[in-house]
């Protein structure tokens, strides 16, 4: 198969890279998603050596579920160990024997197949269209944050960054506190976020400083946490859903000094971002910028690294 291999240094088109072998499911990748923790890897993150990609849509081609063959799905992207305690509770992304599609010791969805496990698949609705469908596991990730703490609609929320993840995050915020603010850098973006009616800020003044009782950093940069930092009330609480490559030191002595809850956020569960964006609860059409051949995936992932870009998708070319 085609596949986008990366070795740790650089990644290139491999036209003979192997069919994954294994007795899990094997899924035909219709479209892939680039995202901000696939540009993180190339810089570093993770030390991942494999296929990267995690976001995708596609149709099994082989399964142990016969249900699920010839059906058009999306996957979780955590694989436990199936017996710790974390696996047995249902929170695979802990375990520490886990592999992690495109980002820890499990190849992913820059190819033409990828394989998982039939438990960590969702049938797809034909309301969803491919597009919408990568979207899903990001929407996920920002559906975790109201699994993780109760918001109250009184709230000001600030989100800080304007990228990919931020867009979706005040998608999922909006729906339950109205009055929220990004700050960003990017023109184009907050032009965006401002046709959904929300508040978009360049830069924090005196007045914006610890005025938020929450503030989501999504920004993937350590400057992004600074003025995260500013920009909380004490006592107040962070949601930190960044993966920063960077190894520079950052300086906690804000959260201890306002005392200041920080809380981590990683993935989430598939069903309330399937359910949204099939019920149109949740839109991500305005968010889609452009559609690379798997072949032309340098070019993918350059344009997907500009500022002002939104999602950009990798399409595998089958061969016939």
């Amino acid at each position: 198969m085609k596949a986008a291999n990366f070795d740790g240094q650089k990644i290139i088109l491999d036209e003979n890279y192997p069919d994954p072998i294994s007795d899990e499911t094997l899924v035909r990748v219709d479209l892939a998603g680039i995202c901000g923790t696939d540009l993180e890897i190339l810089n570093g993150y993770m030390r991942y050596q494999g296929i990267l990609g995690h976001e995708f849509v596609g149709t099994v081609e082989k399964s142990e579920n016969p249900g699920l063959i010839g059906k058009r799905v999306v996957g979780e992207i955590n694989v436990g160990c199936g017996v710790c305690d974390y696996c047995v509770k249902g929170i695979e992304r802990h375990c520490s024997h886990r592999t992690v599609l495109g980002i820890l010791k499990r190849n992913g969805a820059f190819a033409e197949f990828l394989s998982l496990p039939a438990k960590n698949l969702h049938i797809i609705p034909d309301s969803i269209t491919d597009e919408q469908a990568v979207f899903v596991e990001p929407l996920a990730a920002a559906f975790e944050i109201k699994e993780q703490l109760k918001l109250e609609p009184q709230w000001n929320v600030a989100v800080v960054g304007d990228g990919r993840l931020a867009h979706l995050i005040i998608r999922v915020i909006k729906l339950t506190c109205p009055n929220i603010v990004c700050f960003g850098r990017h023109k184009n973006k907050l032009a965006s976020l401002e046709k959904l009616k929300i508040k978009t800020k360049v830069g924090i003044n005196s007045f914006d400083e610890q005025s938020f009782d929450l503030v989501v950093e999504a920004t993937g940069s350590n400057s992004g946490f600074v003025d995260t930092m500013k920009l909380v009330r004490p006592r107040g609480t962070v949601i930190l859903k960044s993966t920063i490559a960077s190894r520079e030191n950052l300086d906690l002595t804000p959260t201890v000094v306002n005392e200041i809850t920080l809380i981590g956020s990683r993935c989430g569960s598939f069903k309330p971002a399937i359910d949204s964006l099939a019920t149109g609860i949740i839109t991500v059409d305005d968010m889609v910028d452009s559609t690379y051949p798997l072949e032309k995936f340098y070019e993918a992932i350059e344009h997907a690294k500009k500022p002002d870009t939104l999602k950009v998708f990798l399409k595998p070319l089958l061969k016939k």
